[in-house]
C-alpha cells in the first residue's frame, strides 16, 4: 500500500517561514510529479507549486517568489519551503504525487494520490 504523509504545518507569525514535508511510503520506485495544493475555508483548492522529475516547476501566482518546491528522490520525500508568509496563506496544505511503484505482485504501476493535509495558520 502506498501513501503520502504530510508534516511540518503549524502556527507561524506573518513574515515567518515554514517548511512542509510529504513522505511517500510503500514500494515507491520514483516520484514523477510532485505537487502542493492548499484550500482555505470557503475557497476552492488551488495549486501552490508543482515539480516534475525532469525539473520543471510551476508556482501559483499568489506564492511566486516566496515558495520553493523540491524532491529528495533518495528519500521519496517532497518539500515546500515557504517564506514571507501572509495571513492569506492560511489554509490546509495537501501534497499530491504521481508515482511509479511496485504492487503486491511485483508489477510496475502508476498512481496519482493525495495526502490528508496539514494545517498552516499565519497569524499574530
Amino acid at each position: 500500500q502506498v501513501q503520502l504523509v504530510e508534516s511540518g504545518g503549524g502556527l507561524v507569525l506573518p513574515g515567518g517561514s515554514l517548511t512542509l514535508s510529504c513522505a511517500a511510503s510503500g514500494r515507491i520506485l520514483s516520484i514523477n510529479v510532485a505537487g502542493w495544493y492548499r484550500q482555505a475555508p470557503g475557497k476552492q483548492r488551488e495549486l501552490v507549486a508543482a515539480l516534475t522529475k525532469g525539473g520543471s516547476t510551476n508556482y501559483g501566482d499568489s506564492v511566486k517568489g516566496r515558495c520553493t518546491i523540491s524532491i529528495d528522490h533518495a528519500k521519496n520525500t517532497m518539500y515546500l519551503q515557504m517564506n514571507s508568509l501572509k495571513p492569506e496563506d492560511t489554509a490546509v496544505y495537501y501534497c499530491r504525487a504521481d508515482c511509479t511503484y511496485r504492487d503486491s505482485t511485483g508489477d510496475r504501476k502508476f498512481i496519482d494520490f493525495w495526502g490528508r493535509g496539514t494545517q498552516v495558520t499565519v497569524s499574530s
